[in-house]
């Protein structure tokens, strides 16, 4: 699956800060340098794991509705 993805395998992934360091729910992020395709994969799973692909755009809007509190009960 991950080998699919040009240049995934050498992507800089970004911990959440939300992550912590003893085994609980972590999320990694890979931002391509270009744009293009931002990845997100469960840290647990390993290099090998699934992911998910969104287009830059609208990884950009998530994240700014996610700062904003838009998905807050």
């Amino acid at each position: 699956m991950i080998d699919s993805l040009p240049g995934l395998n050498t992507s800089r992934w970004l911990k959440s800060s939300y992550s912590n360091g003893d085994g609980g729910d972590c999320v990694e992020v890979a931002v391509p340098a270009q744009g293009g395709v931002v990845t997100v994969r469960d840290t647990k799973a390993g290099p090998r794991g699934h992911v998910l692909t969104f287009p830059a755009p609208q990884w950009e809007r998530f994240m700014a509705t996610v700062r904003r509190g838009g998905f807050e009960g």
